[in-house]
């Protein structure tokens, strides 16, 4: 009778868990839908501001693109964007493996990652790639408010950082919102501002007019573009991370109510067992006294 005690207790502890994981799936596919909705409106108008970004950044001399200028990769630093808590597959992991990924191919290199993130602080903190000089006293506790006004102060000082020559090279990894079972991780050059190859073919031909003058456009619109893109890719992440979590928790409750089946046929076995047992004892005893 202790083992069906122990079984019983088993079944009892996985169906609470089971209640945890779908409460904790339901939350997340409340938030999800609030997420999705701000991204999938923010990505049409970010995707064309970066197409326009990176014409007019190609098209400007090396002394006015001074977010596009090319210089010998000495100092790099990794935007990591993750979660601030877990329960949700591996969403976090696959950044920090990109990131760590990424330092490895600039050896000789000085790179320092930007944890935006709880988890990626957890990581990096312990390690001497970590840095939050100049970034406020934790940027990585920015998703316990996402605005855009805190992710363009982050922004600003990125950029600071690499026309002041601090950084050579800026990196944003985090996860890109698919659907709610999809999360693509995705590696971006946030600085300097480069076109792809089929891009620079399309637009290497092409003059444009600047209105206004090329100086307010280099000092105002990049920039703000520029702020643009780290917000969206924040966005992604957020609206990734409530997906990621959606689906990791909806596993755990499958897994749950199987191994919850799997036990109560054990135990249901064992009982049966037991009570036969019995029967087999008070038969024996009624024969023995018969005799």
């Amino acid at each position: 009778m202790a083992n069906l005690k122990e079984i019983r207790n088993r079944i009892v502890s996985i169906g609470s868990t089971m209640q945890i994981t779908s409460a904790m799936k339901m939350v997340s596919a409340a938030k999800l839908k609030r997420a999705q909705d701000k991204i999938t409106d923010l990505r049409p108008y970010a995707e064309k501001l970066q197409e326009i970004l990176t014409n007019v950044s190609t098209n400007l001399s090396d002394a006015e693109g001074i977010y596009s200028q090319e210089r010998e990769v000495k100092n790099v630093l990794i935007i990591s964007v993750t979660s601030n808590r877990g329960l949700c597959g591996g969403f976090n992991a696959f950044v920090v493996k990109e990131a760590k990924r990424i330092i490895g191919t600039h050896q000789g290199a000085n790179v320092k990652v930007l944890s935006l993130g709880k988890k990626s602080f957890e990581i990096f903190a312990k390690t001497e790639h970590h840095t939050t000089d100049g970034f406020g006293e934790k940027p990585f506790v920015i998703f316990d408010d996402l605005t855009f006004a805190k992710v363009a102060v982050i922004a600003e000082t990125v950029m600071d950082k690499y026309t002041s020559g601090e950084f050579d090279k800026v990196y944003v990894v985090y996860n890109k919102f698919k659907n709610a079972a999809v999360q693509i991780i995705t590696t971006e050059q946030f600085l300097p501002v480069v076109a792809d190859e089929q891009e620079s073919e399309v637009t290497s031909n092409v003059e444009y007019i600047f209105e206004p003058s090329k100086k307010e456009i280099v000092e105002e619109i990049i920039p703000k573009s520029l702020k643009i893109q780290i917000f969206k890719a924040l966005l992604d992440s957020n609206a990734s991370e409530h997906g990621a979590r959606m689906t990791a928790m909806h596993k755990a409750t499958e897994n749950a109510k199987d191994l919850q089946f799997e036990l109560k046929l054990h135990y249901n076995k064992a009982r049966q067992a037991s009570i036969t047992n019995e029967i087999l004892e008070i038969v024996g005893g009624a024969e023995a006294l018969n005799s």
